[in-house]
Formats: C-alpha cells, structure tokens, sequence
C-alpha cells in the first residue's frame, strides 16, 4: 500500500517540479533538487559551511552569514554575524528578519561603537516593530499576514565572545573538545520557546495567571491558546495585539475572547560566551534538523568528517532518518516535490561556523573584507505566483 502512494506521489508531483529545479555550481554554491549548499567558505573567524532542504512550496527558513564589519563605520568592530529565521504561517516574515535585522544591528553598533547584549537587544526590537508595521499597512488587503511570524536565531562572534540570541525553537550547538579525552562534547548554547518544554508552559501560566487555558494540549501536542507551539517569535501580530485577532483574519486564529496583553513575546533570549582555544565549531540550525538528530549525533557527524561539506552530510543524516520513521527509502524520499514534501519533514537550513582560535582571538578592531551570503531554496519561474524569488548573494569589498 505505501508504495502505490509512493508511486501516486511520485507521478503526480515529479514532473512539474523538475523543470523549475536546476543542479549548478558557480560563486553563489550548488543547487541539487530541494537541496542548496555551499560546502566551504571563509569567514572572520575561520571557515563555515552552510545549505538548507526545502520542503514547503514557499521556502519559509531564510538564513545569512555576513562577516567583516558589524557596524556602519569603518572603525569596526568586525566580526561574524549568522542568523537563522525559521518561518510559519508563509515566508514574509524570516524574509522581513533577512533583510532588516543584520541592518538595525550595524545601526545600534555604530551608536554604541561597540557590541553587546543591549546592541542585540535594540535589533531585534526594531525589526519587530518594522513588521508590526508591514502588517499594519498590509493588513486591509492581506489580513492573513498577522498570523504570518518567525523564530529568530542569530550569533555574533566579535573579540573573541560569542553572543548568541534566540527566539522559538531553532538551536545552536557548540562543539567542543575536551583535552582530558580529546572527545568532543555538545554543548547547547540556546534557550529555546517551545511549550513542548515544561518550564516554558510555567513561564507562560505566570505571565497569564489569569487564563488557564494559556497552554492547550490538542491532538497530543502543547500549543498557546492551542494555535502555535512556541511562545516567543518575530510576528504572529494576531497573538501580540488584539486589534489584528479578528475578521477578516481567518476563523481558525482568532480568539473568542480578546486579550488585553500580548501573548506572545519578541523578547530574545541572549547568552554571552568566551570563546576558548578548544571550542571547535557551532551549529545553528532550524528546528528541521533537530527533530531528527539529537546534539551529541550532529557533532559527531561534523568533527568525523572533512570541514567541507559538513552542512550537506548534516542534512542528508536527518533526511534518511525521516525517510527511515515513514519506512521508506532515502532515494525515494529525494523525489518527492516540495509542497508534498513537507508532510515528511520540515524546512532544514544549517550553517556550521568552525572557529580558528588564532582568528577568534584577534582583535575586533582588525579589517578584513566583507562577504555577505544568503541561502535560498528553489529559483520560481517569473511566471509562478510567488511573491519573492529566494536568492543566495556574496559579495566582496
């Protein structure tokens, strides 16, 4: 029965999507049905390698690496900025998240003339209040964008500290070695908003005392209100302020009674890390990687093989073991188009930071030339009806 299915999807879905789908190699990296990568690249502070596998019709994670200057002077700092911003609901909030955020960070660099938690902090604030702003302008003739919002992931490797901000549930993982054994341990440098997470449904029932209904368990699964899954986020305006929770907006996100305080929050969680000499390399990577590996699997993967190429082997891991939960087979789960594909495993985007501790120790203050790199799913033809063709852009200076 499940390879008649296999067959029927196969038949239904593969053509159309072949001759939108290019294999290629040039500057930009390569393009290999739903999968984009960029095995190696140079980086501030060592070497990165970097993909994402598209499942959605419409790439909802967007993601960048952007090294050199981390402010709007020449003066500095310099350093290493990575986000990745894993959409729901559509893509034109982690779109929003790519094309601003890193921006607002250089302005309140530049204000500040250094980095810090509060620098990041302004970032991420101001970026939410831009969409706030989109959604607002939007809003009388496309009401369904305030249910539109995105997890945010970001790390900024500056003077030998790596700061690294969170909102929702995208992770990342640090390798590091341990001189005693030379093995090398995870170690998770995020805090994750997902009420999956016990203390998560807490924090949310003492910001809420007064609703018991905060946090809803429905088809087995915790969810907010019984809509989202994760508690903080870019977006999802309609769980933030109680004028976007009502018609026109789809029956199915709003609310019966209104709220008089946000639900959801735009605060990130930010940790501060002295780099050391033994800190090897940090994965960050959207929450389609972690379903299927846990910390410890996807270092191993990382520090037992050659740099180059990492984020492939990485995905390619956690798409065999999606095949291998439906019982089925790694080449077959490769055919399935996007669109369908995502009843079998989510958007996965990945970027592997390796750190070079001579690198990582030099001062902030050193130039280096800029490169800017953004990853991005299948190239939609002009005639298809997409609002936004995702593009991977490098650029040196």
């Amino acid at each position: 029965m499940f390879s008649e299915l296999m067959n029927f999807l196969r038949a239904c879905f593969r053509a159309k999507s072949d001759r939108h789908v290019h294999t290629g190699s040039n500057a930009r990296g390569r393009q290999d049905g739903l999968l984009w990568y960029k095995d190696s690249g140079q980086h501030f502070n060592g070497e990165f390698s970097y993909g994402c596998g598209q499942a959605n019709n419409l790439l909802e994670d967007q993601s960048q690496i952007e090294s050199g200057s981390l402010s709007l002077n020449e003066t500095g700092p310099y350093g290493t900025f990575i986000g990745v911003y894993d959409g729901h609901g559509g893509p034109e909030t982690s779109r929003y998240v790519n094309n601003h955020l890193f921006q607002h960070l250089k302005r309140f660099t530049s204000e500040q003339h250094s980095m810090s938690v509060e620098v990041i902090r302004k970032a991420y604030q101001a970026t939410e209040e831009g969409f706030l702003s989109q959604v607002t302008k939007q809003w009388p003739l496309k009401p369904q964008i305030a249910a539109v919002g995105s997890c945010c992931l970001v790390g900024v490797i500056c003077g030998g500290t790596l700061y690294i901000a969170n909102l929702g549930d995208s992770r990342a993982v640090l390798g590091r070695v341990m001189k005693a054994t030379g093995e090398v341990l995870s170690i998770q440098l995020s805090a994750e908003h997902n009420v999956a997470i016990e203390s998560v449904r807490q924090e949310l029932h003492s910001l809420h005392p007064e609703d018991p209904q905060i946090v809803v368990l429905k088809h087995n699964v915790w969810r907010v209100k019984g809509l989202i899954q994760i508690s903080r986020s870019i977006g999802d305006v309609y769980l933030k302020k109680a004028e976007f929770n009502r018609e026109p907006l789809y029956a199915k996100f709003r609310l019966r009674e209104p709220f008089k305080k946000p639900i959801l929050s735009a605060d990130p969680a930010i940790s501060v890390h002295q780099l050391q000499p033994h800190d090897q390399f940090v994965i960050f990577a959207s929450d389609g990687l972690w379903e299927h590996l846990s910390n410890q699997e996807a270092v191993d993967i990382v520090q037992n093989h050659p740099r180059s190429g990492s984020v492939r082997r990485l995905i390619k891991v956690a798409l065999q073991e999606a095949a291998k939960k439906r019982e089925m087979r790694y080449s077959d789960l490769k055919k399935i188009d996007r669109g369908v594909r995502r009843h079998f495993h989510d958007d996965i985007t990945v970027i592997v930071v390796f750190l070079d501790s001579n690198l990582v120790s030099r001062a902030s203050s050193v130039k280096c030339p800029s490169i800017s790199v953004r990853g991005g799913g299948i190239n939609l033809p002009h005639n298809t009806l997409a609002p936004y063709t995702t593009q991977m852009e490098v650029g040196s200076t």
